[in-house]
This record gives structure tokens, C-alpha cells and sequence, in this order.
């Protein structure tokens, strides 16, 4: 045999087996994609493909983001007006000077919060060292044993965002709108009240306050609160809670309080 025809026998192989060379290729592609598509439909129908443990599964989730949907404007509150320093008085059997969170409030806040003597929204007679902007509502997280009430991180939607540690309050200094009469005021919860002390369902809820000798009020405010809002006691007004950010400059962000020594 002829050189050339030796070459030539050789080439001819070599074309031949490229060509089964390829269809293998394109049998085993077409193969490996058919694995794919049956193990795609297998693991669509499956919830935990891979079968992790139910301790080991990350549940990403905003603890906030149903009470923000529901954060709805708590209406037609009868509202009293009460101050740091109060006395008791029949309708008001529990003195103010210690608050439910601060044993030493009335010295802390600066002074006696007199109702009657005002100079613009503040006390006359001293600047206060504290928000005069304050509320009292009737829940308590902490009790008698100065630890968070069991209900507490259940019930407060914001608890483990403030979490503190225990016997630390997550409810002391949150703000609050309060509207009335087309005015929206915004103020600090600061002490417990009126009368009652573990009434989540109305403060967290959608329960109504709780009748009591005060018409069934539902909100205790500071005179600063009353003032600005231009009212009297007994009134009824609308409030919710809010986020830091978004209450507005105003008088209870104030950082220097106007004072006039008399």
C-alpha cells in the first residue's frame, strides 16, 4: 500500500470516529439535561428539599411590621390631666411623686409640675430637667416582683427590640400622638395609669378602657400636654403610639426649657 493510501485510510478513521465521538457527546448531554428536569420537578414539591432540622431553619421576619400595618389611632379616649408631684386626692388615691419606673421621679424631673402655675408649656417656677411631655397608661411590664410580667414579650410588639434586661421597662419613654380637636401633640409615657395597671388589651389591643371613677378614662397626660392641646380634663382624644423618627420638633424635643425665677 501507497503512502497516501495509508494517510488516507487514517483520515477516514479519523472522521469516523469524531463523529461517534459526538454523537456520544450530544447522547450524554442530552441525558444529563433529562436527570436535571426529573430532579427540578422532584424538588418543587418539596418544601425542605435538603432536610434540615426545624431548630437549624432561619425565619426572616419584621417582629414590627403587623403592629406598623395596625398601629390604627385608638379613638375616643376619655382623658385626665395629672402631674409629677401630685397628692392624692379620691379620684387619684396614688401620689405622684414616685412614678411607676423612677422611685425619685418629682426630684429627677426638677420639681413640684404645678398644674396651675405655667410659664408657656413648662413650670413656672424651675426648668425641669426631665420631658415635661408626659403620659400615663395603664400597663405595667414589670410587676410586683420587679421582673417583666410573663405576658410582656407577647404582648408589647416592640419588647425585644428594647430589651434591656430584666426589671428594665421597654414601655418607659415611648412616644405617643395625641390628637384633639384637629392639634396633634406628642408626648413620653412615663408613669402608670389611671387606676389600672395591667391592661394590655386596651394599650397593646383593641379593647376599650376599662370602666373606673374617672368616666373610664384611658390616658393620664402632663398640664404641658393639656396646654397644648388647649384641654380641659375629661375630654375625650384620639392617640397612638409612634416611632422616634417620626415625631417632629416641637416643644417636647426642646433641650433648653425656658425658666423665670419669680
Amino acid at each position: 500500500m501507497s503512502i497516501s493510501s495509508t494517510f488516507g485510510a487514517i483520515f477516514c478513521l479519523l472522521v469516523v470516529e469524531m463523529a461517534h465521538g459526538s454523537q456520544l457527546s450530544e447522547r450524554l448531554d442530552a441525558v444529563h439535561e433529562h436527570f436535571l428536569e426529573n430532579r427540578r420537578a422532584a424538588l418543587s414539591g418539596l418544601s425542605d428539599p435538603f432536610g434540615v432540622p426545624a431548630a437549624a431553619k432561619v425565619v426572616i421576619e419584621d417582629p414590627m411590621g403587623a403592629f406598623r400595618r395596625n398601629a390604627a389611632w385608638k379613638r375616643n379616649v376619655v382623658t385626665t390631666v395629672f402631674w409629677c408631684g401630685e397628692q392624692p386626692t379620691e379620684n387619684n388615691p396614688t401620689p405622684n411623686d414616685k412614678s411607676a419606673w423612677d422611685q425619685n421621679w418629682m426630684k429627677n424631673f426638677g420639681g413640684y409640675d404645678n398644674p396651675d402655675q405655667r410659664e408657656g408649656f413648662f413650670p413656672k417656677t424651675f426648668a425641669p430637667k426631665l420631658n415635661p411631655f408626659y403620659v400615663a397608661m395603664p400597663y405595667n411590664d414589670i410587676g410586683k416582683d420587679f421582673r417583666h410580667r410573663p405576658e410582656a414579650a407577647e404582648v408589647i410588639p416592640w419588647f425585644w427590640e428594647k430589651y434591656q434586661g430584666d426589671g428594665i421597662s421597654v414601655c418607659k419613654g415611648r412616644w405617643l400622638a395625641i390628637h384633639f380637636r384637629g392639634k396633634i401633640c406628642y408626648a413620653q409615657w412615663e408613669d402608670v395609669g389611671p387606676f389600672e395597671t395591667d391592661h394590655h388589651e386596651y394599650v397593646f389591643g383593641k379593647e376599650n378602657a376599662r370602666v373606673n371613677r374617672n368616666q373610664g378614662a384611658g390616658l393620664d397626660i402632663s398640664p404641658a400636654v393639656r396646654d397644648f392641646l388647649e384641654m380641659p380634663s375629661g375630654e375625650r382624644v384620639e392617640w397612638k403610639f409612634v416611632e422616634d423618627y417620626e415625631v417632629p420638633k416641637g416643644p417636647w424635643k426642646s433641650l433648653i426649657f425656658p425658666f423665670k425665677n419669680n
